[in-house]
């Protein structure tokens, strides 16, 4: 029997809800962080059960599409093992003093929070619901990059937050923008904000006010998606926030951005007027991917050196979807699942490296694979597959982003193929020095192995996809790219 979709979505909404609020109640370690996970392993379930599930008319304020899906889906399966991964990870915290109990409440009702924001991000009809979503989730992730209390991290989460208040406000007018551009059309109210309304609309929209919109749209959420010249907050939040929201911002956080971008991506292309939105995109992605690998070889802190290579890979996910076809939205689409999955995994192992090593800083991590080998060999397997090394999934999905070009616009295969170039001789130089050679840094124990769970869980994953792709998937993925234009 079919779980209707709407019971579903009022689920993926409720349980973090509810959970926020009761977390930030309950006292003490054990029970909120098992709480935390239970809470987020039942969303991950709600959301599976979207894709049985028997779709209805959307609402005026939530709906489901084939696209956002793929996004729910993979937000709370991160967002699941995140939360496995940070039960160890903030026991070792508090054992250490980094962080005081009420701080871990504060933590865990942030999590939970967070979680509803960017699934309520995902799931809504409402172009201004949308942005108050987006809005919820980057303010929480604020709060928790700040969550240690020491002058870095307080100067990283009022960066981030200055930053994304510039980037939200200009996305902000790019949604004001939408709403007088469909104000002639649909009316007055409510209607001129229901992004179905819209899309059904489109064609007879100004062009102008379109475009204006979707320059300000671009810009401003291209911020939290870490586009470069806009990154700036990125490398700052992931260094000095706890590693679980590292992985969050890597592996999540940017791709509810890069949702809403995709969202006026497909209302723009309904417009027979209006500019073509790949142009933008594509001179954002190369740019980003350029800047960002050659940044790579500059970093000295292990948690910066991964930011920058998650900016790299949003700007060739942002590049694949604004070549757009077929095959271009399909690569984009299957990279972005790729990047998530091993860019959270690579931060699990990140997270207990500087734990177990005491430290953040390259020169002072070697020889892990001797050390901590379980450890050493999960992190060197992440960088494996974030590298784009065969058969990982990153591979393909890179692949198939350089075929498209070179089938499309071979002068833009070049920068693409120089950047992914760039990019994998800086990983690949950093996580030798890290893996082998004479053993330094610290010697604490290993954590407990059911600690390395979510990551090989994540690899194995990416791993599978790069041997074979279920046709029932590569064909909901072809829709999707069918919707993408």
């Amino acid at each position: 029997m079919s779980v209707p979709a709407f019971d579903a979505t009022v689920a993926v909404l409720a349980i973090p809800a509810a959970s926020a609020a009761l977390l930030a109640a309950l006292p003490g370690y054990r029970l909120t962080a098992r709480l935390n996970v239970a809470a987020s392993f039942l969303t991950f379930l709600a959301a599976l059960s979207l894709f049985s599930g028997a779709r209805g008319e959307p609402g005026q304020y939530l709906f489901v599409d084939d696209l956002n899906i793929v996004f729910v889906a993979l937000n709370t399966f991160v967002g699941f093992t995140a939360s496995v991964f940070s039960a160890s990870y903030i026991r070792h915290e508090l054992e250490t003093g980094r962080l005081s109990p009420g701080n871990l409440r504060f933590y865990h009702a942030m999590y939970q929070t967070m979680m509803f924001g960017m699934n309520l991000a995902f799931v809504a009809n409402n172009i201004g619901l949308m942005w108050v979503a987006v809005e919820l989730a980057t303010l929480t992730t604020v709060l928790m990059v700040g969550l240690y209390r020491t002058h870095e991290a307080l100067e990283a989460a009022w960066k981030y937050f200055i930053l994304g208040s510039v980037g939200i406000a200009l996305a902000l007018f790019g949604t004001i923008l939408v709403y007088m551009a469909a104000q002639p059309v649909v009316g007055e109210g409510h209607d001129a904000m229901v992004w179905t309304t819209l899309v059904e609309h489109a064609a007879r929209f100004d062009p102008a006010l379109l475009n204006l919109a979707f320059v300000f749209l671009l810009i401003g959420y291209g911020t939290k998606v870490g586009l470069a010249p806009l990154h700036a907050w990125l490398p700052d939040a992931h260094a000095e926030g706890p590693t679980p929201i590292s992985a969050v911002l890597s592996g999540l956080l940017l791709n509810v951005a890069l949702y809403a971008v995709l969202r006026f991506k497909i209302l723009l292309a309904a417009s027979p007027g209006a500019i073509a939105p790949g142009p933008l995109m594509v001179g954002m992605g190369l740019v980003s991917l350029v800047f960002a690998a050659f940044m790579l070889y500059r970093r000295r802190d292990i948690k910066r050196l991964f930011a920058y290579s998650s900016i790299e890979h949003m700007g060739i996910i942002v590049f694949a979807f604004g070549m757009g076809g077929p095959l271009a939205n399909f690569a984009g689409l299957l990279h972005m699942v790729m990047h998530s999955l091993t860019k959270s995994a690579i931060f699990y192992a990140v997270g207990h490296i500087a734990q177990v090593k005491g430290t953040q800083k390259m020169a002072d991590i070697s020889g892990l694979t001797v050390t901590h080998p379980g450890l050493g060999w999960a992190f060197l397997l992440g960088v494996v597959a974030i590298a784009g090394l065969p058969p990982m999934g990153v591979f393909m999905s890179e692949f198939l982003i350089v075929s498209s070009t070179f089938a499309v616009e071979p002068l833009l295969a070049i920068p693409l193929v120089l950047g992914l170039l760039t990019a994998f001789g800086a990983l690949v130089l950093r996580a030798t020095g890290i893996a082998f050679g004479e053993p330094s840094g610290g010697t604490a124990a290993s954590p407990a192995p059911a600690s390395y769970a979510p990551i090989y869980a994540h690899l194995a994953l990416v791993l599978a996809a790069g041997l074979y792709l279920p046709p029932p998937l590569v064909g909901w993925f072809r829709n999707v790219a069918g919707l993408l234009g």
